[in-house]
């Protein structure tokens, strides 16, 4: 599973909280078409300087499940997968923030998948020195991010980490 996260911040254990959540399957090496996503109110404002990479208005995301409404669901599709995120850590440390908030709290993410894969760590072991950036990657392997804009959003990003992690892993003929 493909995973990516916009947070209202960057520090997750000083409040901050995710807004959006996007999962891509892959099987076989395989973009399957079956995805997760959604929005959710992070009950606070965002940082100015997050609501300019994303562009989620708390007026948007009013109406917006709250994480511990679709925590099942969320944790159903990712269960036993190994899970791919750039700069996992990131991702992961918000994931288990928003988990612990659950009554009762269902654990860490790690408690519900088989591994965590950053393809981040990979980029930098691969292409030491190199930019590691998910923009960065797209133009090394040549994924298409046209259509971009200057916001990211989570569905987005996960299916060119999704195209990223294809071709970074491919094994050479």
């Amino acid at each position: 599973i493909v995973l990516d996260t916009e947070t209202t911040g960057t520090d997750a254990q000083r409040g901050d909280r995710i807004i959006e959540i996007a999962c891509i399957e892959l099987i076989n090496r395989q973009i399957t078409g079956s995805t997760f996503h959604c929005y959710l109110n992070p009950e606070r404002d965002s940082h100015p300087e997050a609501l300019k990479v994303h562009g989620l208005s708390t007026a948007f995301l009013a109406d917006k499940p709250l994480f511990s409404e679709i925590a099942p669901r969320f944790l159903d599709y990712v269960r036993g997968a190994e899970v791919i995120a750039h700069n996992a850590a990131f991702d992961v440390a918000f994931l288990d923030a928003e988990l612990a908030r659950c009554t009762p709290s269902p654990g860490l993410l790690r408690d519900h998948v088989a591994a965590i894969i950053d393809t981040y760590h990979i980029a930098r072991e691969r292409f030491p020195g190199e930019r590691a950036s998910l923009d960065a990657l797209c133009k090394r392997f040549d994924v298409d991010s046209s259509g971009y804009d200057d916001l990211h959003g989570a569905m987005h990003d996960a299916q060119l980490l999704a195209e990223v992690y294809l071709a970074m892993t491919r094994q050479a003929p």
